[in-house]
């Protein structure tokens, strides 16, 4: 169970943007949350879910992949000690696949295919370190959706 307050509130703006549709103040809620923990200088776990949640309400695809860059600058800075305080329930490594999965589509998106395929490439790699739950499940489509997306073009 996650004990933090700041990835409490992270969650909130979480729930906003995909059970809630609103993605908007989802945005204005991650902000405001940057701003508190003193932004990229900031507790690396609450830099690290913050800037990949921020990525995912952004509207144009380089601010998108610009959160994401930072989210995965933070996650090379976590412990498991460290995650494992906050309540989170996996290690850092399982982090990386999704962190590196979001590069991808954004690498994607921006037609840099074969940094995208670096991405994919990297996200696999690390499937490993994922649970047998529904959010490896989430991750593991994701990047099967990627895949299949990169090998169309």
């Amino acid at each position: 169970m996650i004990t933090d307050e700041t990835l409490a509130r992270i969650n909130q703006g979480v729930q906003l943007h995909h059970h809630q549709g609103q993605p908007e103040a989802a945005r204005d809620l991650f902000a405001q949350i940057w701003d508190e923990i003193g932004g990229e200088r900031g507790d690396p776990l609450h830099v690290c879910v913050l800037a990949h949640s921020m990525a995912d309400v952004q509207d144009d695809v380089h601010q998108e992949l610009l959160w994401d860059e930072r989210a995965l600058a933070a996650a090379s800075l976590l412990t498991d000690d460290r995650v494992a305080q906050a309540g989170v329930p996996m290690s850092v490594a399982a982090l990386y696949p999704s962190l590196h999965l979001n590069l991808g589509e954004c690498y994607r998106k921006l037609g840099d295919l074969d940094r995208a395929r670096e991405c994919l490439q990297r996200a696999q790699a690390g499937i490993d370190a994922l649970g047998d739950d529904e959010y490896a499940q989430l991750i593991k489509g994701g990047l099967d959706r990627l895949a299949q997306e990169l090998t169309v073009r």
